[in-house]
């Protein structure tokens, strides 16, 4: 029973002031809670806390009681306690508090009866707890032992119902047993009389089935969160086990912790998944027995969606609606001012919702939405105020400026603050505004201006009226001229490396500046990144975008932007650009043979161009790079995508790539096959360039060049070499293994010097013999000469050049053929000697007798000086030095002038026996001179190199000409001559 007290008590420390300065009503910063005082506390007093915040400051009461109470007594002041907080605008009510008072009395201190039973019996000892508040917890003493009673598979403790249970009697569970009971809150702890248990002497207990003594209920409730233990424990013999497990066959999940050598099944935090029934079986050899009970989950109210506070004007309307969810599902009341609300004329209240269709003054106060169901109730509260004020702009005047443009639209917002709401008109300069198509008044009382002149330009004027006043607000519209894209691209399909321009060009009104806007495939194009290709060209009304060196990637939607600060326009163009394919895939080689390898692939991208025909191209270890091959078909057109590649070489590795072109271009090959050799055959080319000859007698040397190895078709390669002799029918016929093989020798005694021989070279491998070279005649070996030379003599030409003379040998295929002659000469100090003797293929034959010569003395060491020059006209005169001898050098017979142009390499040669000389020439480039001296030892040292210069170049160097010289012509015209001398070290 709940008792209402009218007692309102001020908080003291809720009477400073809260330095908040907007009024509103109270809120609850903290509400009374459940409270069990313990009977044995030292503590006299107990406190519902209870605070909330509002302006002006809220009064307390509490409806059931104090705020403190001292010296609390159990059956006045237990009961149901709620805080009400009240200020101008209404009052709102608290959760409501329970007060329990906890305490345990003392056991009836009555002897208890003796329990008796036989070994092997299960027994249940009672415990009987003593009136008592709140919760209990059990244990049990043994023959006044100061230790608890330990439990196991054999002993339990039900912290229910307090009993112990012992599955099986031993003898040495005969003794006293003393219930011990606990109360936390109270903080008191009791013990009952003993029970006193014996064993009866009329035998043992045989085995029996369990039998389930410590039993949780049939129907459990948890609450959602909370933790839930279930008991369970039987007597029998042998002591039973004891396992879990959920009827509905679903297993337990692994948070549930179960103790075997306990009888419970703890459920921690528990979810609605943990609903359901739960089987406890207890077994032996005997036989099993099995409890069931249902677990129930409840929930305590929790809001899915609270009221909110509503100012509202004087006529409008209210809705609220709350929502919370809970198990059971919870009812809904409403409270005005800490009061119950019911439905009425004016007022619909319905489970979660509250509608007041039309809003008066008396409406305004604290409401609350009150949510339960029977384990809890909750509270939303929510302020409703209902205003009333005449039109007022202050806070939310009509803009400035409108700036729209010509063919636009306008709305001039107009939302005074008024309650109840204003009526709207409008007006444009001195004149009432006539509403048409073009001008249209909003709900909320904003101007709507449609396709928009340049007459519409001006100042509007709202003006809002209600019971409590009127009031009035201006704003200007300006008209601006439309932004019209002039110039847009257009599609366009291009080439790969063209350059192209995108054009965008505008019309604008000149007060309003533009900017121009690209962007590729969605992305905007940011020019000052400098990204590559892209660049912006144009002026105020132009944003052309020009693509240089466009890229295939460069393909897709460009899109062109023009904003201004009124509107944006934009325009749109594909751009194709069309490329050489790109390579093709996955080319594989089906099938080879020894001259014949099938390929096939597949098409790469076409770049926007279709392919119109592929080609094969092959590469071996011989080749030089990629080499093109014929193909069966031999045109690949773009449907072709297996072909057979024909004229390979057998015995060969090959790589096979295909290229495919279009009418742009050729593309990039495709990744190359797989190495493939082709299968080995007979051998088709013969041997190049097959001769011979020399050798020793009686030999026939046959020579050729080796067959390439890409040639050779196959392993076991080699040369079959075919002879005989002019004139003969019979082939002789030698193998020669070695592939690197280049020359055969055979040799017979019988064979007569320079004996003419038929030879052929063919070849062959595994695969079989091959083709065969044509014949060439090649000669049989030869003897050396046998005759000296005759009539050798020698005379000296220079100091490095001396002349050798002999009478040429006569001879036949007897005395040997004489292919030419070898000088030798060595040094015999102090002359030196000379011989000569014939040679052929075999070898030299006797020298000649040796004759003695000396060479000339060295030519002169010294190169000519002190050269001197001059220029006159196209005549170089030059003068130098005599050069003087040493001892040992031959004397100077005379000198070589060797002259040549600037760009020529040949040289022209004068010889003089004096020290001076004139050259004419044409003197057109620069002259290049060099003098040497002449003796009987050769031509001696030469001077440094003289540049000339042309005439037409000296007066660009800064040379000082002096006429020296006056022609004068018949024509009168004055002709000058002019010297220069140089002279060189």
């Amino acid at each position: 029973m709940v008792l209402l007290w009218k007692l309102i008590i001020l908080l003291p420390f809720m009477s400073c002031s809260t330095g908040e300065e907007t009024l509103h009503g109270p809120i609850f910063i903290q509400e009374p809670s459940d409270i069990t005082y313990s009977m044995g506390s030292g503590n006299p007093e107990v406190l519902l806390n209870c605070t909330a915040k509002g302006y002006p400051l809220p009064n307390y009461r509490l409806v059931g009681g104090s705020l403190a109470i001292n010296n609390p007594r159990k059956k006045q002041d237990i009961g149901t306690y709620q805080c009400l907080a009240t200020n101008s605008f209404g009052t709102i009510l608290s959760r409501k508090a329970k007060l329990q008072f906890a305490y345990l009395e003392n056991f009836e201190m009555k002897t208890r009866s003796t329990v008796s039973v036989r070994e092997g019996q299960g027994v249940v000892l009672l415990c009987g707890p003593p009136p008592h508040h709140g919760g209990l917890s059990f244990a049990w003493t043994f023959n006044n032992n100061t230790l608890y009673v330990q439990e196991d598979r054999r002993r339990f403790v039900s912290q229910e119902t307090g009993n112990l249970y012992i599955a099986k009697v031993e003898p040495w569970d005969v003794g006293n047993y003393t219930c011990v009971v606990t109360n936390s809150k109270a903080g008191q702890s009791v013990q009952g009389p003993p029970t006193p248990l014996t064993l009866r002497s009329d035998g043992v207990m045989g085995e029996y089935e369990p039998k389930i003594e410590a039993l949780f209920p049939e129907t459990t409730y948890a609450a959602k969160g909370s933790s839930v233990k279930l008991e369970c424990f039987a007597l029998g013999n042998p002591v039973p086990n004891i396992s879990w497990r959920r009827s509905d066959g679903n297993s337990l999940t692994k948070k549930i912790k179960h103790d075997k050598n306990k009888g419970v099944l703890e459920i921690p935090d528990v979810q609605q998944e943990d609903e359901g029934s739960y089987e406890c079986i207890a077994e032996n050899i005997r036989g099993r027995n099995i409890a069931r009970g249902q677990l129930l989950v409840y929930a305590l109210p929790e809001w899915d969606k609270k009221i909110e506070n509503a100012f509202l004007s004087l006529y409008d309307s209210l809705f609220w609606e709350c929502k919370a969810k809970g198990k059971p599902t919870p009812s809904y009341s409403w409270l005005k001012n800490g009061q119950p609300l019911k439905s009425e004329e004016r007022i619909q209240v319905e489970n979660g919702t509250l509608i007041i269709p039309v809003l008066n003054m008396s409406d305004s106060g604290l409401y609350q939405c009150v949510a339960e169901n029977k384990y809890d109730t909750i509270y939303a509260s929510a302020e409703l105020r209902v205003i009333v004020a005449a039109p007022d702009f202050s806070k939310n005047p009509v803009k400035k400026t409108s700036v729209v443009q010509v063919g636009g639209e306008v709305t001039i917002g107009c939302r005074p603050s008024a309650s109840p709401r204003a009526a709207i008109d409008w007006r444009k300069g001195p004149e009432v505004l006539r509403l048409n198509k073009r001008a249209l008044l909003l709900e909320d009382g904003s101007l709507r201006l449609y396709n928009i002149t340049k007459s519409d330009a001006g100042v509007y004027t709202c003006i809002a009226t209600n019971q409590f006043g009127v009031a009035r607000n201006s704003g200007n519209v300006i008209v601006k001229e439309r932004t019209v894209i002039t110039v847009s691209p257009s599609d366009m399909d291009v080439t790969v490396g063209e350059s192209i321009v995108l054009p965008c060009q505008v019309s604008h009104d000149p007060s309003i500046a533009v900017t121009f806007t690209w962007s590729f495939n969605g992305n905007k194009i940011d020019f000052r990144r400098g990204i590559n290709h892209f660049e912006r060209i144009g002026g105020e009304s132009v944003g052309d975008l020009m693509i240089r060196n466009i890229q295939l990637h460069h393909s897709g939607k460009y899109v062109c932007l023009v904003q201004t600060t009124l509107d944006s326009q934009s325009t749109a163009v594909d751009v194709i650009v069309r490329g050489p394919p790109g390579p093709p895939e996955d080319v594989r080689v089906e099938q080879i043979s020894s001259t014949t390898a099938v390929l096939s692939w597949k098409s790469g991208k076409d770049n926007n161009s279709p392919v119109q025909i592929y080609s094969i191209q092959t590469r071996t270890p011989f080749s030089v790079g990629w080499q093109a091959v014929s193909t069966v078909p031999e045109v690949l057109n773009s449907r072709t995508h297996r072909a057979t590649v024909v004229d390979l070489s057998p015995w060969v590795e090959y790589e096979f790539r295909v290229v495919a072109s279009n009418s742009v271009g050729t593309g990039d090959p495709s990744k190359p096959s797989a190495l493939m050799k082709t299968k080995a055959a007979v051998p088709t080319v013969a041997p190049m360039n097959v001769s011979g000859g020399g050798g020793s007698c009686s030999e026939l040397v046959i020579t050729w060049e080796p067959v390439p190895e890409e040639l050779q078709n196959g392993e076991g390669f080699g040369y079959i070499v075919m002879f005989r002799p002019l004139g003969s029918t019979t082939w002789t016929k030698a193998a020669v293994a070695p592939v690197e093989a280049s020359k055969y020798v055979y040799r017979n005694e019988s064979i007569a010097p320079l004996s003419p021989f038929e030879v052929k070279v063919g070849v062959y491998n595994n695969e079989g013999e091959g083709t065969l070279s044509s014949i060439s005649t090649v000669y049989s070996g030869e003897d050396e000469p046998q005759i000296a030379p005759a009539g050798t003599s020698a005379l000296s030409i220079s100091a490095a050049e001396v002349e050798v003379s002999w009478q040429p040998v006569a001879w036949n295929r007897h005395t040997g053929r004489v292919l030419g002659y070898e000088v030798l000469y060595w040094t015999d100090d102090p002359k030196e000697s000379t011989a000569v003797r014939a040679y052929n293929t075999a070898g030299t034959g006797p020298s000649s007798s040796p004759v003695n010569v000396t060479t000339k003395k060295s030519p002169p060491s010294q190169p000519p000086v002190n050269i001197a020059w001059k220029l006159t006209n196209s005549k170089i005169c030059l003068n130098w030095e005599h050069v003087k001898t040493m001892e040992n050098e031959s004397e100077v017979l005379g000198y070589k002038i060797l002259y040549r142009q600037n760009k020529q390499s040949k040289a022209h040669i004068l010889e003089t026996n004096n020290t001076s000389a004139e050259l004419l020439v044409p003197f057109e480039e620069d002259y290049l001179i060099e003098i040497r001296t002449v003796s009987d030892g050769g031509d001696g040292s030469s001077s440094k190199e003289i540049r000339i210069p042309k005439i037409s170049s000296l007066s660009s160097r800064g040379i000082k000409l002096s006429p020296r010289k006056l022609y004068t012509s018949t024509s009168g015209i004055l002709l000058l001559s002019f010297v220069l001398m140089y002279s060189f070290p």
